[in-house]
C-alpha cells in the first residue's frame, strides 16, 4: 500500500500566526464539546460537493460521493448533524450563517493517473477563520483513508479528543455451519476475510497497538488459539495449543502479556502468558470456570467471569496482591466484560427478565450497574470503541445476530453494516 501523505492546508498569515502561539496558551483558550454529556447539542455542519479539477465542477459524482463518505464519517461520531446538500443546493458558497450551520467543510479534488489529491478546510462559520486544513495525496483507492483521517482530525478540533473514523471492527461472521474472522471499517464499505479455516472461529481480539488480531480455532480438531499480522494475508502462527480450553486472551495494555483460559489441569482458569504463549503465571487455581478477563488501562487490574458462586458473575482481580473481590449481584448471570481503555468503567452483558442485556458498572463493589439496552431482544458480546465514547454489540434481528453501536449512554443506537448470515464476537482498534 502507498503511503498517504498529509500536509496542513495553507491558510491566511494571520491564521498561521495565530497557530504558533505556544501549546499551553492555544489550549487554555479552545473551548471543547462534552461529546460524553447527554445534553449536549448537535454540532450544525455543511459537507457540500467537493470541487472538481474545476473549480465551478462542484456537482461532478466523485465530488458529491467524497462528501457524503467524509458527512457520514462524522455524523458516526454522534454529536455532529449533517445538512442535507438539496437544503443549499450543494454550493460551497451558500449562506451559511443564514442557514443556522455552525462549521462547513470546504473541498477541493483532483485525479491524474490513478493519484488523488485532496484539500480541506473546516471554516467556523461565526468567526469565518479556518479552524484547520489538510492535503492528502495517494491512489485512488485509499481515498477513504484520507477521508477518514481528516474527519478524525475535525474531532480533535471540535473536541479535543482524536475521532475513531480510522479505526476497524473485527467480528465473526457464520454463514451455514462455518465461522471466519473479518475485519471493516466503521462504514462497512470495506470487508476483509482474515481466516479461511472453514471452520469455527470465535473470540477475536486485537493487539493494542491494533496490528494483530488473535482468535480461537477449531479447525485443527482442538480449540486452538491462533494470531493473525494483519498488515499480511498468508501467515497465521499458533499462541497456545495446549490440550482443552485456549479461550481469548485479554491483551495487557502494553502489549507484552496477555491473560488466558486454559483447562490443562481439567479447570478453566486465567494463565498470564508472554505475547510468544509462554505460561509465566497461573492465576486463578480450582475456583470455578474462571474466563473472559479484560484488563484496566493501568494495567494493574482485571475483570473476568466465575461461576465459583453458583452462577457466571463478574469478579475483579489485583494482579499484584492477587485478591478478587466480586462486582456483579443484580442480574441473574453476568458475562463478557470489556474494561473501557479511557475511564473506569466496565460495560458487559446480563440475563435479566431472561434476556441478555448491555449494562456498565464502575469497578467498585459498591457500584450499581446502568442498564443501557432494554428492548425486547438479545444484546450480547460488547467491547469499548478506541475513544471510550461508543459500544459495539451483537444484538438478535430477524433470526440472526448483526452489529450494532451506541453511545456509551445508550443513545443513538445502530446497526453497524448489512452483511450475509450471522455476526458476532465484535471488537474494535485503532490502525496505525
Amino acid at each position: 500500500m502507498k503511503k498517504v501523505t498529509s500536509m496542513f492546508f495553507l491558510v491566511h498569515p494571520l491564521i498561521v500566526s495565530l497557530l504558533l502561539l505556544s501549546n499551553t496558551v492555544f489550549a487554555e483558550e479552545m473551548i471543547y464539546l462534552d461529546i460524553t454529556s447527554p445534553a449536549t447539542r448537535k454540532f450544525s455542519l455543511a459537507v457540500p460537493a467537493f470541487a472538481g479539477q474545476e473549480l465551478q465542477d462542484q456537482k461532478a459524482p466523485l465530488g458529491r460521493e467524497l462528501a457524503d463518505i467524509l458527512g457520514r464519517a462524522l455524523q458516526f461520531h454522534g454529536i455532529i448533524s449533517v445538512l442535507p446538500a438539496k437544503s443549499y443546493g450543494d454550493s460551497q458558497t451558500a449562506d451559511w450563517t443564514g442557514l443556522g450551520v455552525d462549521y462547513v467543510i470546504l473541498s477541493q479534488y483532483s485525479v491524474s493517473s490513478g493519484s488523488l489529491a485532496l484539500q480541506l478546510r473546516l471554516l467556523d462559520v461565526i468567526s469565518g477563520s479556518i479552524m484547520t486544513g489538510k492535503t492528502y495525496n495517494g491512489p485512488v483507492s485509499q481515498k477513504d483513508e484520507m477521508l477518514f483521517r481528516f474527519c478524525d482530525n475535525v474531532i480533535k478540533e471540535l473536541t479535543g479528543k482524536q475521532g475513531i473514523a480510522w479505526s476497524r471492527i473485527a467480528f465473526v461472521s457464520q454463514n451455514n455451519k462455518v465461522k471466519e474472522a473479518f475485519i471493516t471499517d466503521i462504514l462497512g464499505l470495506h470487508f476483509r476475510q482474515v481466516t479461511r479455516h472453514h471452520n469455527l472461529v470465535v473470540s477475536p481480539r486485537f493487539t493494542p497497538d491494533g496490528l494483530f488480531l488473535s482468535y480461537s480455532s477449531y479447525h485443527s480438531g482442538n480449540q486452538y488459539r491462533y494470531i493473525t499480522d494483519l498488515r499480511q494475508s498468508e501467515t497465521t502462527h499458533a499462541l497456545s495449543r495446549r490440550p482443552g480450553m485456549n479461550l481469548a486472551p485479554a491483551w495487557a495494555p502494553d502489549g507484552r502479556t496477555m491473560i488466558v483460559t486454559l483447562s490443562i489441569n481439567d479447570n478453566p482458569d486465567l494463565y498470564l502468558m508472554d505475547n510468544r504463549g509462554n505460561i509465566l503465571e497461573q492465576l486463578t487455581n480450582n475456583e470455578g470456570a474462571n474466563v473472559s478477563a479484560s484488563y484496566a488501562s493501568d494495567g494493574g487490574r482485571i475483570v473476568f467471569v466465575s461461576d465459583r458462586s453458583g452462577k457466571p458473575q463478574l469478579y475483579l482481580m489485583d494482579l499484584a496482591r492477587k485478591n478478587v473481590q466480586r462486582l456483579t449481584f443484580s442480574g441473574s448471570e453476568n458475562a463478557e466484560p470489556d474494561w473501557s481503555s479511557q475511564e473506569d468503567l466496565i460495560v458487559y452483558s446480563s440475563l435479566i427478565d431472561g434476556l441478555y442485556q448491555i449494562c456498565t458498572i464502575k469497578p467498585d463493589p459498591d457500584a450499581e450497574p446502568t442498564q443501557l439496552t432494554k428492548d425486547q431482544t438479545r444484546n450480547e458480546q460488547p467491547a469499548w470503541s478506541p475513544d471510550g465514547n461508543q459500544i459495539v454489540f451483537s444484538k438478535l434481528k430477524g433470526g440472526a445476530y448483526k452489529i450494532y453501536v451506541m453511545l456509551k449512554d445508550g443513545s443513538f443506537e445502530r446497526q453497524l453494516f448489512s452483511y450475509p448470515g450471522s455476526q458476532s464476537f465484535p471488537r474494535w482498534a485503532r490502525r496505525q
